[in-house]
C-alpha cells in the first residue's frame, strides 16, 4: 500500500468515525428504520402481501429527506471551522478529500440500508417473495442513495452553512423526484428531457424488478458529475 493509498484511508476511517460519533447518523438511521419498519409491519399484517417494493419507495422517500442531514456539514462545517484549509493544504489531493468524504457517507447508508434486509429474511421465512424486486430495489436505492450524497456533497462544498447546504439540497433532491409532474404539463420534445432528469422516473424500475441500462446509466453520471463538480468547488477555493 503506498504511502498515499495509506492516507486516503486513514482519512476514510477518520470521516466514518465523525459520522458515527455525531448524534446526527444514529438520529438518522432510527428514524428511516422505525419509519420503514412500521409500513412494512402494517403491509404485512394487515395488507398481507409479501413484497417489498411500497418500502423501497418509501426508503427513497427518505432518503431524499435524510441525506442531506448527512451531506450538510461535510464541507460546509470544515470550512466555518477553518478545518477545511488544513486538509487542502495537507498532501491530499482535492479528488481525495472528496471520496473520503463520499466512502464514509455511504458507509452511514450502507448501514441504514442493511438494517431493512431483515425484512427480506422474514419474507423468505413466512412467505414466498418474487426475489428479483427485492435484489433491484436494493440496487436502486444504493445507486439513488449515492447519486443524492454527491449532489449534496456538491452543494455543501459551496457553502459555509450547513443549514444552507441542507435547505438546498432537499429543495433540489424534491425537484428532481417530482419533475415528472412538471414534465407532464409541457409539451413535446420538453417533456422528454425533463423525464430524463427524475429519479422518480429512473428509480421506478429497479422497485419493481427491472434494471435497465439506461438507469444504471443516468445513477452513474449523476454520482461522477456530482464528484466531478465537488472537486472543482473545491479547487476553485
Amino acid at each position: 500500500m503506498t504511502p498515499m493509498t495509506t492516507q486516503v484511508a486513514t482519512l476514510v476511517g477518520k470521516e466514518v468515525r465523525t459520522l458515527f460519533t455525531s448524534p446526527i447518523a444514529y438520529a438518522v438511521i432510527a428514524v428511516f428504520i422505525v419509519l420503514s419498519g412500521y409500513t412494512f409491519t402494517v403491509s404485512l399484517i394487515v395488507a398481507k402481501q409479501a413484497t417489498l417494493v411500497h418500502i423501497f419507495f418509501q426508503s427513497a422517500v427518505q432518503l431524499i429527506l435524510l441525506v442531506p442531514l448527512i451531506t450538510m456539514r461535510q464541507f460546509a462545517e470544515e470550512r466555518r471551522s477553518g478545518t477545511l484549509e488544513l486538509l487542502l493544504t495537507s498532501p491530499l489531493r482535492e479528488i481525495d478529500i472528496v471520496a473520503a468524504k463520499f466512502i464514509a457517507c455511504m458507509v452511514v447508508l450502507g448501514a441504514m440500508t442493511s438494517l431493512t434486509l431483515i425484512y427480506a429474511a422474514v419474507l423468505g421465512i413466512y412467505a414466498d417473495p418474487d426475489w428479483g424486486p427485492i435484489y433491484t430495489g436494493y440496487v436502486g436505492l444504493l445507486m439513488l442513495g449515492a447519486a443524492l450524497v454527491s449532489i449534496g456533497l456538491m452543494i455543501s462544498a459551496l457553502t459555509a452553512n450547513q443549514i444552507v447546504a441542507a435547505v438546498v439540497s432537499l429543495g433540489l433532491f424534491g425537484l428532481l423526484w417530482a419533475i415528472d409532474t412538471l414534465a407532464s404539463l409541457l409539451p413535446h420534445p420538453f417533456e422528454n428531457w425533463l423525464l430524463g432528469l427524475s429519479l422518480l422516473a429512473h428509480f421506478t424500475p429497479f422497485a419493481v424488478g427491472a434494471m435497465y441500462v439506461s438507469d444504471v446509466g443516468f445513477f452513474l453520471t449523476v454520482i461522477l458529475l456530482g464528484l466531478f463538480l465537488t472537486v472543482r468547488a473545491l479547487a476553485r477555493r
